[in-house]
């Protein structure tokens, strides 16, 4: 490790310390929403005082300064950022995800990525067939093209992922870690929802990854066999990653539909029906799905700590989750995320007219869950089929679990 990475390992933080810093910073991040949503990416002073404050850092290993916390810390402090925008709370969950990620790479590609620079912004797209991995001496040249690439315009580094081939050895999915002057970010991002995330494609044309910046999808799967703990004992980097992506993406969700809530009832409160001149919050029936909209943001968050506290439990132990607890993991995950979209959308079809204009905050954050629902960790049908075939005794149908 060299000085740089020394210093940065000087101070560890905690995940409470990060949760305040957060906290801190909800209304700066607030007041930068709409040129957020106009530029269709964070604006450069978001991106600046999330890395001041370290709190993509909640998840990247102590060893080089991050809090290595628990993987609620990681659900509580993308929540904070959500409720007070729903782009730099979906980027912050990337940026935190792949540092976790990064702990299991080997031990010469962890430091090279943290060593110069360890508050490291890092994308990624994590999609195989999309790529192309060629074996050639001490690691691989790789090309392709990846859309989706949330947070792209403000990271150091991005991994992608792509199927090998190396002669006649069976063809792998792995990843890549790729630093930014090496791959080319194309302006795609012009969209219904999610606008400021800059999700843009990223385009790699035959760029050289040695061996230790690349690592298959295969040592993600826990237990502790990945390269990564050999310096970095803690169960965080013993958890089966793809099994918890549904976590990951859950989060944003449940701040956009929390921030929805909170704002719904300021202004319910006082609201009168232009028609019958009624107080809003005398109707029944606004009674009783402002309710149910409170109840699924409430049960949403007690299923993504359940699921960390889970996971997190089977990797304390040194165990390796079973197939069942994995395909667990993720439908419960995404049932959080349905439930706060679900909560989004009964707070919207209560607001009326009033909730078609961009300057009512339900009229974003209902096109942002909805593009939230299109990714794939959040399709219900998708994982809840492969839960039940796992259930019912059939092989899971995820390649990534």
């Amino acid at each position: 490790m060299n000085e740089a990475a020394a210093a940065g390992a000087a101070t560890v933080r905690t995940r409470e310390t990060l949760l305040a810093r957060a906290q801190g910073l909800m209304d700066a991040v607030r007041a930068r929403t709409d040129e957020t949503e106009e530029t269709r990416r964070l604006a450069p002073e978001t991106m600046q005082a999330m890395r001041e404050a370290g709190v993509h850092r909640v998840l990247q290993p102590a060893r080089y300064g991050g809090a290595e916390a628990h993987y609620s810390g990681m659900v509580d402090i993308v929540e904070a950022i959500s409720i007070a925008c729903s782009a730099a709370g979906w980027c912050l969950v990337q940026y935190s995800s792949h540092n976790c990620l990064l702990g299991y790479w080997p031990p010469e590609g962890q430091d090279e990525i943290w060593g110069a620079t360890p508050d490291a912004m890092v994308a990624g797209v994590l999609i195989p067939s999309l790529g192309r991995a060629v074996r050639v001496d001490g690691g691989w040249r790789i090309s392709g093209r990846w859309p989706f690439a949330s947070g792209v315009y403000g990271a150091d580094w991005f991994i992608a992922a792509a199927f090998t081939e190396d002669g006649d050895k069976p063809r792998l999915a792995q990843m890549h870690a790729i630093p930014r002057g090496e791959y080319e970010i194309i302006d795609t991002w012009h969209t219904a929802g999610l606008r400021g995330t800059g999700s843009a494609d990223v385009a790699v044309d035959d760029v050289f990854v040695p061996d230790c910046r690349a690592l298959t999808i295969d040592a993600t799967k826990g237990g502790g066999t990945a390269p990564g703990c050999v310096v970095n004992d803690a169960a965080l980097y013993k958890l089966p990653a793809y099994a918890m992506f549904s976590i990951n993406q859950s989060v944003p969700a449940l701040g956009v539909a929390q921030a929805v809530y909170d704002d719904f009832v300021a202004r319910t409160r006082d609201r009168v029906a232009r028609m019958s001149g009624k107080s809003m919050a005398d109707y029944s029936t606004a009674q009783v799905k402002v309710a149910e909209a409170h109840t699924k943001i409430e049960t949403a968050r007690l299923l993504l700590h359940h699921c960390c506290d889970k996971g997190m439990a089977i990797a304390e132990s040194g165990g390796i989750a079973p197939m069942p607890k994995k395909s667990e993991l993720r439908a419960q995950a995404t049932m959080a995320g349905k439930l706060a979209a679900e909560a989004v959308d009964l707070l919207f079809h209560l607001s009326g007219g009033a909730g078609l204009y961009d300057s009512n905050p339900i009229s974003r954050a209902m096109r942002d869950v909805n593009c939230i629902r299109g990714h794939i960790t959040q399709n219900w049908d998708v994982n809840a089929s492969n839960h039940g075939r796992v259930l019912l005794g059939l092989a899971s149908a995820d390649p990534g679990l």
